[in-house]
């Protein structure tokens, strides 16, 4: 087990596919599980009876169910000398209510020695992230076991394990003298912090691998903030607040909408210097019709609003963390430009979403690490940070003359 690696949490699991009867048992307010090898893999050949969490994700992970119970798991015929006959039962809850057939189901060891018992919606993007993370590839019948691996939890993972409750929390605290003496134990503006990020990251190259870099520099952030914000968090916990609940609420308060707002902030900032280091020319925030703010505007407003600059020149980004139903919002941010283009960290949506996108003429551009969340049909269609890059490059041709520069951080 390695500090911020899956195995930090999570010892093996186990998978598979919902039958009808697993689902929805017909005699009884209880599940069971035949024990096959794989659940033996996992739980051991002891009998047990643990404490269990369970927890439901449909198509939108943040819309969650959770219930809390216990799985007992037993040899039903532990008094024959020659044959076993391993079950796991649990009773009802209201995240076992809402399983239906086809579902998946993850039985999760931790390293604390609970279960923690998933069921993701069939086909949906919760089921896609959950096996990308992972490394999940069940068959519909069978049952699947793996050892979690020391795979590192980067940025993009995380956001995964948030809604499951659980926080792997990498860290860079060689780095937090430095960031204490140069900011003054207070955090920066964002743009300052994306800055440093990408100063203390090392030797990596933006133009021949923006993909890459893309995940390194807001993975390194990602690291740099929550060692800041721990110190930061832990002197004010010291410091104490008196018995004001207002006090302390509202600090807490401020502690989550910090790292809520610096995320999106974070990854458009890491992009504007990409797209700056490969020669890009671009506005950030330019305003469009109706007072509409793309994130990125390719060449900018003043062409985008003059009549004798071709329409097939322009090009436009959106860039959001997580689409959920907020892509739609791109499609009324740039009239004279058909073809939207969106930048988003979030792995596996479902086909079903990405069809809809395709049908309104929006093109979604993820980083190269994420594709394999994707399905084959899906990862054709996909644009990665490198391709967007040549797609505008193509189309800016000749730099123009009308009212132009290049961004800069």
């Amino acid at each position: 087990m390695k500090p911020g690696t899956l195995s930090e949490c999570f010892e093996g699991v186990a998978t598979k596919y919902l039958s009808a009867v697993e689902a929805h048992p017909d005699s009884s307010n209880q599940h069971e599980f035949n024990g096959v090898k794989e659940l033996k893999l996992l739980i051991g050949p002891e009998r047990l009876t643990t404490k269990a969490d369970f927890i439901y994700l449909g198509e939108d992970p943040d819309k969650t169910e959770k219930a809390e119970g216990f799985l007992t798991w037993y040899d039903a015929r532990e008094n024959h000398p020659t044959r076993s006959e391993y079950r796991l039962y649990f009773p009802s809850n209201i995240v076992t209510d809402m399983a239906t057939a086809g579902d998946l189901i993850i039985f999760g060891k931790r390293t604390t020695g609970n279960i923690l018992v998933i069921v993701a919606r069939e086909n949906s993007t919760s089921e896609n992230q959950l096996l990308w993370l992972f490394g999940l590839q069940p068959q519909k019948a069978e049952v699947l076991f793996k050892e979690v691996e020391d795979s590192q939890v980067g940025y993009v993972e995380q956001t995964i394990l948030e809604h499951l409750d659980i926080e792997v929390v990498s860290t860079d605290d060689q780095h937090l003298d430095l960031m204490l003496d140069r900011f003054n134990g207070t955090f920066p503006s964002t743009r300052i912090f994306s800055a440093f990020a990408r100063e203390t990251c090392g030797v990596i190259d933006s133009v021949s691998h923006p993909d890459d870099t893309l995940v390194e520099w807001l993975n390194q952030e990602e690291k740099l903030f929550r060692s800041m914000e721990r110190h930061i968090v832990s002197k004010r916990l010291r410091e104490g607040f008196d018995e004001d609940v207002d006090q302390f609420v509202s600090f807490s308060l401020s502690v989550h909408n910090r790292r809520k707002s610096r995320a999106g902030h974070s990854l458009e900032n890491h992009l504007e210097q990409i797209f700056t280091d490969n020669n890009l020319v671009f506005e950030r925030g330019a305003i469009t019709e109706n007072r509409s703010k793309p994130d990125f505007l390719f060449p900018g407003q003043e062409p985008y609003h003059s009549e004798d600059f071709p329409d097939s020149r322009l090009t436009m980004l959106g860039v959001k963390t997580t689409c959920k139903d907020r892509w739609r919002q791109v499609l009324t941010e740039a009239d004279r430009i058909p073809q939207k283009h969106l930048l988003t960290l979030e792995p596996g949506i479902s086909e079903h979403q990405t069809n809809e996108m395709a049908s309104q003429s929006l093109h979604l551009v993820v980083p190269r690490a994420i594709y394999n969340s994707f399905s084959a049909v899906q990862q054709e269609w996909l644009v990665n940070v490198d391709g967007f890059i040549e797609t505008v490059r193509k189309k800016q041709g000749p730099r123009p003359t009308i009212g132009l520069k290049l961004g800069k951080l």
